[in-house]
Protein backbone atom coordinates (compact mmCIF):
# COMPACT_ATOMS: atom_id res chain seq x y z
CA UNK A 1 0.00 0.00 0.00
CA UNK A 2 1.09 3.55 -0.71
CA UNK A 3 1.06 6.42 1.75
CA UNK A 4 -2.59 7.24 1.03
CA UNK A 5 -3.70 3.65 1.61
CA UNK A 6 -4.02 3.00 -2.12
CA UNK A 7 -2.37 -0.03 -3.64
CA UNK A 8 1.00 0.63 -5.26
CA UNK A 9 0.53 -0.22 -8.91
CA UNK A 10 2.60 -0.23 -12.05
CA UNK A 11 1.41 -0.22 -15.64
CA UNK A 12 3.21 -2.33 -18.22
CA UNK A 13 2.45 -2.41 -21.91
CA UNK A 14 0.67 -5.69 -22.60
CA UNK A 15 2.75 -8.33 -24.32
CA UNK A 16 2.26 -11.96 -25.26
CA UNK A 17 3.10 -12.95 -21.67
CA UNK A 18 -0.08 -11.18 -20.48
CA UNK A 19 -2.40 -12.45 -23.20
CA UNK A 20 -3.91 -15.51 -21.49
CA UNK A 21 -4.58 -13.64 -18.25
CA UNK A 22 -6.17 -10.81 -20.24
CA UNK A 23 -8.43 -13.35 -21.97
CA UNK A 24 -9.35 -14.92 -18.63
CA UNK A 25 -10.25 -11.56 -17.07
CA UNK A 26 -12.31 -10.46 -20.04
CA UNK A 27 -14.11 -13.79 -20.46
CA UNK A 28 -15.21 -13.69 -16.83
CA UNK A 29 -17.21 -10.56 -17.73
CA UNK A 30 -18.48 -12.13 -20.95
CA UNK A 31 -19.82 -15.21 -19.19
CA UNK A 32 -21.06 -13.73 -15.91
CA UNK A 33 -22.01 -10.06 -16.35
CA UNK A 34 -23.43 -7.39 -18.60
CA UNK A 35 -20.15 -5.44 -18.43
CA UNK A 36 -19.24 -6.89 -21.84
CA UNK A 37 -21.77 -7.19 -24.62
CA UNK A 38 -19.97 -10.21 -26.05
CA UNK A 39 -22.08 -13.29 -25.43
CA UNK A 40 -19.43 -15.87 -26.39
CA UNK A 41 -15.96 -16.11 -24.81
CA UNK A 42 -13.05 -14.74 -26.83
CA UNK A 43 -10.16 -16.89 -27.97
CA UNK A 44 -6.59 -15.64 -27.45
CA UNK A 45 -6.28 -14.80 -31.17
CA UNK A 46 -9.34 -12.52 -30.95
CA UNK A 47 -8.05 -10.83 -27.79
CA UNK A 48 -4.64 -10.37 -29.40
CA UNK A 49 -6.26 -8.15 -32.05
CA UNK A 50 -7.76 -5.96 -29.31
CA UNK A 51 -4.84 -5.58 -26.95
CA UNK A 52 -1.81 -6.03 -29.23
CA UNK A 53 -2.85 -3.85 -32.14
CA UNK A 54 0.68 -2.74 -32.98
CA UNK A 55 -0.53 0.86 -33.28
CA UNK A 56 1.80 3.29 -31.52
CA UNK A 57 -1.10 5.38 -30.15
CA UNK A 58 -3.75 2.82 -29.28
CA UNK A 59 -2.18 0.74 -26.53
CA UNK A 60 -3.12 -1.65 -23.75
CA UNK A 61 -1.47 -1.87 -20.34
CA UNK A 62 -1.44 -4.58 -17.69
CA UNK A 63 -2.25 -3.24 -14.24
CA UNK A 64 0.35 -4.82 -11.97
CA UNK A 65 0.88 -5.05 -8.23
CA UNK A 66 4.40 -6.38 -8.01
CA UNK A 67 4.20 -9.53 -10.19
CA UNK A 68 0.44 -9.98 -10.02
CA UNK A 69 -1.77 -8.76 -12.85
CA UNK A 70 -4.89 -7.12 -11.39
CA UNK A 71 -6.45 -6.10 -14.69
CA UNK A 72 -5.80 -4.08 -17.79
CA UNK A 73 -6.59 -0.68 -19.26
CA UNK A 74 -6.57 0.36 -22.89
CA UNK A 75 -7.04 3.17 -25.36
CA UNK A 76 -8.73 1.97 -28.54
CA UNK A 77 -9.70 3.73 -31.73
CA UNK A 78 -13.04 5.50 -31.18
CA UNK A 79 -14.07 5.37 -34.86
CA UNK A 80 -12.09 4.30 -37.89
CA UNK A 81 -12.19 7.66 -39.68
CA UNK A 82 -9.34 10.17 -39.73
CA UNK A 83 -11.22 13.07 -38.11
CA UNK A 84 -11.59 10.93 -34.97
CA UNK A 85 -7.84 10.35 -34.60
CA UNK A 86 -7.58 12.70 -31.62
CA UNK A 87 -10.28 10.78 -29.74
CA UNK A 88 -9.80 7.50 -27.95
CA UNK A 89 -12.12 4.98 -26.37
CA UNK A 90 -10.93 3.74 -23.00
CA UNK A 91 -11.77 0.56 -21.15
CA UNK A 92 -10.72 -0.83 -17.79
CA UNK A 93 -11.16 -4.48 -16.82
CA UNK A 94 -10.20 -5.67 -13.34
CA UNK A 95 -9.66 -9.21 -12.18
CA UNK A 96 -12.83 -10.36 -10.40
CA UNK A 97 -12.69 -9.40 -6.73
CA UNK A 98 -10.20 -6.56 -7.31
CA UNK A 99 -12.76 -3.73 -7.32
CA UNK A 100 -13.17 -1.27 -4.48
CA UNK A 101 -9.44 -0.75 -3.82
CA UNK A 102 -8.83 2.36 -5.95
CA UNK A 103 -7.36 0.39 -8.85
CA UNK A 104 -9.84 1.77 -11.40
CA UNK A 105 -9.08 5.36 -10.39
CA UNK A 106 -5.34 4.82 -10.64
CA UNK A 107 -5.77 3.13 -14.02
CA UNK A 108 -7.91 6.00 -15.25
CA UNK A 109 -5.36 8.59 -14.09
CA UNK A 110 -2.60 6.62 -15.82
CA UNK A 111 -4.41 6.22 -19.13
CA UNK A 112 -5.35 9.92 -19.17
CA UNK A 113 -1.67 10.87 -18.74
CA UNK A 114 -0.74 8.49 -21.54
CA UNK A 115 -3.49 9.87 -23.78
CA UNK A 116 -2.41 13.45 -23.13
CA UNK A 117 1.19 12.59 -23.99
CA UNK A 118 0.04 10.93 -27.20
CA UNK A 119 -1.90 14.02 -28.30
CA UNK A 120 -5.44 12.85 -27.63
CA UNK A 121 -8.00 15.61 -27.17
CA UNK A 122 -11.02 13.60 -26.01
CA UNK A 123 -11.57 10.30 -24.25
CA UNK A 124 -14.82 8.34 -24.37
CA UNK A 125 -15.92 5.46 -22.17
CA UNK A 126 -19.05 3.45 -22.88
CA UNK A 127 -20.50 1.25 -20.14
CA UNK A 128 -23.63 -0.77 -19.56
CA UNK A 129 -26.12 1.40 -17.68
CA UNK A 130 -26.37 -1.36 -15.04
CA UNK A 131 -22.67 -0.99 -14.23
CA UNK A 132 -22.94 1.46 -11.34
CA UNK A 133 -19.32 1.15 -10.14
CA UNK A 134 -17.97 2.16 -13.58
CA UNK A 135 -20.51 4.95 -13.92
CA UNK A 136 -19.47 6.39 -10.54
CA UNK A 137 -15.78 6.03 -11.43
CA UNK A 138 -16.06 8.10 -14.59
CA UNK A 139 -18.22 10.78 -12.96
CA UNK A 140 -15.76 11.08 -10.03
CA UNK A 141 -12.94 11.65 -12.52
CA UNK A 142 -14.55 14.50 -14.39
CA UNK A 143 -16.27 12.66 -17.22
CA UNK A 144 -19.67 13.89 -18.34
CA UNK A 145 -22.47 11.70 -19.59
CA UNK A 146 -22.71 12.41 -23.29
CA UNK A 147 -25.09 9.70 -24.55
CA UNK A 148 -27.65 7.16 -23.45
CA UNK A 149 -28.77 4.44 -25.82
CA UNK A 150 -31.81 2.54 -24.61
CA UNK A 151 -32.31 -1.19 -25.14
CA UNK A 152 -29.39 -1.36 -27.55
CA UNK A 153 -28.26 -4.84 -26.55
CA UNK A 154 -29.80 -8.02 -25.21
CA UNK A 155 -27.90 -10.38 -22.95
CA UNK A 156 -29.16 -13.06 -20.58
CA UNK A 157 -32.65 -12.35 -21.93
CA UNK A 158 -32.60 -8.74 -20.71
CA UNK A 159 -32.63 -5.55 -22.81
CA UNK A 160 -29.68 -3.36 -21.85
CA UNK A 161 -28.90 0.33 -22.11
CA UNK A 162 -25.44 1.81 -22.57
CA UNK A 163 -24.13 5.14 -21.34
CA UNK A 164 -21.22 7.02 -22.88
CA UNK A 165 -19.03 9.35 -20.86
CA UNK A 166 -16.64 11.91 -22.32
CA UNK A 167 -13.74 13.95 -21.01
CA UNK A 168 -11.96 16.66 -22.96
CA UNK A 169 -8.31 16.54 -21.94
CA UNK A 170 -7.00 19.77 -23.43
Amino acid sequence: MGETGALTLSFVEIGEEHLQETVDIYNYYVLNTTVSFHTEPLEPAEMRLSVLSGDLRFKSYAIMQERTMLGYVLIARHKNKQAYDTSGEISIYLKPGSGGHGIGGQALDFIERQATGLGFHTLVATVCADNEPSRRLFLRHGYEQSALFKEIGCKFGVWLDIVSYQKILA
